[in-house]
């Protein structure tokens, strides 16, 4: 039969050796952390034309000028719940792609013509859809996306004849102008077409 001593030693050995192994070992994390509890994300619930809900955090639908100077006057325990009746669910599910893909990143410069690889890959929709966009970034005030559907727009059109832009982009639009009168604003309009 073993003393108390003995088995004080033996549960106290394991021990020793782990702070030695702790001490004589170079970790690059710590062990132990004690980070703050973060609080949890705000949440914005916003309601499509035809009724979908849509819960986003609050980071991501920040990229609208609109809703962060709706949500500066909430208090941050609110659940705000937002109808957008200019934009229905398909169209906010691609506005909140761009702006979730986006989060937390600076605003991008508006002066440039360059639009990035990822953005034209989410702006290759149909036109209805780009046009669709366009009105809903306009809406919510997302300038960003607007500038980037606008210059998506203004590169599809870039150096065709009016004729051509009525059938690429499909307004179904009559021409009501005399020929002696599109000879006058294409005679004024030559600097734009440099």
């Amino acid at each position: 039969m073993r003393n108390l001593a003995e088995s004080k030693r033996d549960v106290c050995e394991p021990t020793a050796s782990l702070i030695y192994l702790l001490y004589t070992r170079s970790y690059t994390t710590p062990i132990l952390t004690t980070s703050p509890v973060q609080s949890p994300i705000m949440q914005v619930t916003l309601v499509s034309s035809d009724n979908e809900n849509f819960v986003v955090d609050k980071e991501v639908i920040e990229r609208s000028d609109l809703i962060r100077s709706m949500l500066t006057d909430m208090d941050e325990s609110d659940r705000p719940v937002f109808p957008l009746p200019n934009v229905n669910a398909g169209v906010l599910k691609k506005v909140l792609e761009y702006c979730d893909h986006y989060r937390g990143d600076p605003l991008p410069a508006s002066d440039t013509t360059e639009i990035s690889e990822w953005d034209q890959k989410f702006l290759q929709v149909d036109q209805e859809m780009l046009f669709e966009i366009i009105r809903a970034a306009n809406y919510l005030d997302i300038k960003p996306l607007l500038d980037v559907a606008c210059k998506n727009v203004a590169n599809m059109i870039k150096g065709k004849t009016p004729e051509e832009i009525r059938k690429l982009l499909s307004f179904n639009l009559v021409n009501d102008f005399t020929p002696e009168e599109e000879a006058q604003i294409r005679k004024e309009s030559e600097w734009a077409e440099d």
